[in-house]
C-alpha cells in the first residue's frame, strides 16, 4: 500500500532541497549561458567541509557556514581562473565536467569511498499520523526556502541584483549602460556556488556525504532546469516539486533502484513535447 502522507511529506522536503540545488544551476545558465557541470562537485565540497568542521569541534552550524563559503569560493576560483577565459559554451561544459571529476576523485583518494555522516542540524522528531518526521528534515525545508528567499530579495532589491537581471536580458546592452558584465557574471557564479555549497551541507545532513554524492542531485537539477525552462528560476522552483514528487513516488512505490530514472524520462518527454519547458526562458527572478 502506498503511504500517501509519507510521500507528500518527503516531496515537500526533498522538493525544497532540489529547488535550492537547481536554482544556482539555473542562475548561471540564465545570466552567462553556461552549463556548469561542476555544480555537483560544489555540493560535495559543501557537505565534506561541514563534516570536517564539525569533526574538529566547530559544530554543524559553523560547518553550514563554512560549507556555504567553501562552495562560493570554489565557484569564484573556477570561473575567475578558468571559465572566464573561455568563450565556447561547449568548452565550458567540458572544463566544468573535468573539474567535477577532479574534485570527485580527489575526495575518493583523500577520504575514501565510505559515506560520512554530517551531523543533524536539529535533533528530535514529530509524527503526522503514522509518519515520523525528523525535526532536522523540517529544518532543511525551512533553510532551503530561507536561502531561496534571500536570493529573490538580493536580485529584486539591490543594485547588484538588478545588474544581474540586466545582464541576463542582454549582455551587450548591459555593458553599454556601464554595467561591468564580467564582474556580474563572476558574482553570479559566486552566488550559485554559495547556494550549491549550502545545499550540499543540507543534503549531507539529510542523507550522508560521499565522494559521488553530487551525481544524483546534478541529474535531478538538470531535469528540473529542462522541465522548468532554461534560465527560469520560477520554473525551476515549480519543476523541483514535480521532480521531487516523481522521484519520491518512484522510489517509494516502485523501487529504490529507479532513483533518477524518472527525471531522465521527464527530460526526454519535455525535449520532445515542449522544448522550452514550463516557463521558457525568463528573467532570473
Amino acid at each position: 500500500m502506498v503511504d500517501i502522507v509519507g510521500i507528500a511529506a518527503n516531496t515537500i522536503i526533498l522538493g525544497s532541497l532540489y529547488a535550492l540545488i537547481a536554482v544556482g544551476f539555473t542562475l548561471v545558465f540564465g545570466v552567462a549561458g553556461q552549463a556548469n557541470l561542476a555544480h555537483g562537485a560544489t555540493i560535495t565540497i559543501g557537505a565534506f567541509t561541514a563534516w570536517f568542521v564539525a569533526g574538529l569541534g566547530g559544530g554543524v552550524w559553523i560547518g553550514l557556514l563554512a560549507g556555504t563559503v567553501a562552495g562560493a569560493i570554489f565557484h569564484v576560483v573556477l570561473y575567475g581562473v578558468f571559465v572566464r577565459h573561455i568563450d565556447d559554451p561547449i568548452n565550458v561544459l567540458i572544463l566544468t565536467l573535468l573539474a567535477w571529476f577532479v574534485i570527485e576523485y580527489s575526495f575518493r583518494a583523500g577520504i575514501g569511498s565510505e559515506p560520512r555522516s554530517v551531523p543533524s542540524l536539529l535533533s528530535g522528531s514529530t509524527s503526522i499520523g503514522s509518519v515520523s518526521l525528523l525535526y532536522n528534515n523540517l529544518l532543511i525545508f525551512v533553510l532551503s526556502w530561507v536561502f531561496i528567499g534571500a536570493l529573490f530579495v538580493f536580485v529584486n532589491h539591490t543594485k547588484r541584483g538588478q545588474a544581474i537581471i540586466a545582464t541576463s536580458m542582454n549582455e551587450k546592452g548591459a555593458a553599454l549602460v556601464g554595467i561591468k558584465t564580467g564582474d556580474i557574471t563572476l558574482l553570479t557564479w559566486g552566488v550559485a556556488g554559495l547556494l550549491a555549497g549550502s545545499a550540499g551541507v543540507l543534503y549531507g545532513s539529510f542523507r550522508a556525504a560521499s565522494y559521488d554524492m553530487g551525481m544524483t542531485p546534478l541529474v535531478l537539477a538538470f531535469a528540473i532546469v529542462i522541465l522548468g525552462g532554461i534560465g527560469s528560476i520560477r520554473g525551476s522552483l515549480v519543476a523541483a516539486y514535480i521532480i521531487g514528487f516523481l522521484e519520491v513516488f518512484t522510489t517509494s512505490a516502485i523501487s529504490p533502484r529507479l532513483s533518477g530514472m524518472t527525471a531522465l524520462l521527464v527530460v526526454v518527454v519535455v525535449l520532445l513535447v515542449r522544448p522550452t519547458g514550463l516557463y521558457g526562458r525568463e528573467l532570473p527572478a
